[in-house]
């Protein structure tokens, strides 16, 4: 990296159905005025219907000007985005799922001469991942070194445990290393002591009012009556949760900052 450069890292947080679409497209615009980010990351893994993501929604996504989608494991819901992932290199699954697999686990894109190397990873504690992610992440780090100025690693996992010791394991080798998969922001942002920006959950692109993207009358009706309840997009209260990350000259985050932003919809 230039020593003349630092960098802006603007990640968003699990984009849920057409509303979490619509929330992004309407919000993103004024975040890039304000932030000027260099980079803007996006993880898909909901953005169809509020699970998985297709050719068309990830299309749409990216006609936004985003840079890379990140996913998670709902990458494989829909059977039609086998052959996108396979040549849109704009779009990673997890890194860990098995190899031969569609799709890649890593990709690298370049923005004002800087090279952002972007990471999925799924966590292996109550999801399906055929590698541990650690040591998933070490041999990647390795193979980017000479061809990226920094990486983004989004850790796609259900424990916060996981998280955490991910982002400590790779504390001063990752630009950043951020959580999804929860839906729920946490309240843990900071950057650690090797200059690696870290958050367990970045939270959710889509209707704070219902259950993680749910209508809330249909969660809770599971939950009170353990029957089989078919699951519906919330329309209420959407918002765009998502961390700005900035990098020095170094390469080493020196600041990461959620945004969380209520979305009128157009």
């Amino acid at each position: 990296m230039a020593e003349s450069l630092t960098v802006k890292l603007l990640f968003v947080g699990d984009v849920v159905a057409g509303i979490g679409r619509r929330a992004l497209a309407t919000v993103l615009p004024a975040l890039r005025e304000e932030h000027q980010p260099d980079f803007v990351v996006v993880n898909g893994e909901n953005a169809a219907g509020g699970v998985g993501i297709t050719a068309k929604t990830a299309q749409e996504i990216l006609g936004l000007g985003v840079d890379a989608i990140t996913l998670g494991n709902h990458a494989y819901r829909h059977r039609d985005v086998y052959a996108y992932l396979d040549h849109e290199s704009r779009i990673v699954r997890p890194a860990n799922f098995p190899k031969g697999s569609p799709g890649r686990g890593h990709t690298v894109v370049e923005s004002n001469g800087t090279r952002l190397g972007v990471v999925n990873l799924s966590g292996q504690l109550y999801l399906e991942a055929v590698r541990s992610p650690f040591s998933e992440a070490d041999a990647i780090l390795a193979e980017l070194r000479d061809s990226t100025d920094a990486v983004l690693i989004d850790m796609h996992a259900e424990a916060t445990s996981e998280k955490v010791a991910l982002g400590w394991h790779l504390d001063g080798r990752a630009l950043a290393v951020v959580g999804t998969h929860t839906h729920i922001p946490t309240a843990d942002a900071r950057v650690l002591p090797g200059g690696t920006a870290y958050v367990t959950d970045v939270g959710m692109t889509g209707p704070r009012g219902g259950v993680i993207g749910v209508k809330k009358e249909l969660a809770i009706q599971r939950f009170l009556t353990l029957t089989q309840v078919r699951f519906e997009t919330s329309q209420d209260d959407p918002w765009l949760n998502g961390v700005l990350v900035e990098a020095g000259p170094d390469g080493k985050a020196t600041s990461i900052r959620q945004l969380l932003v209520p979305a009128t919809e157009q």
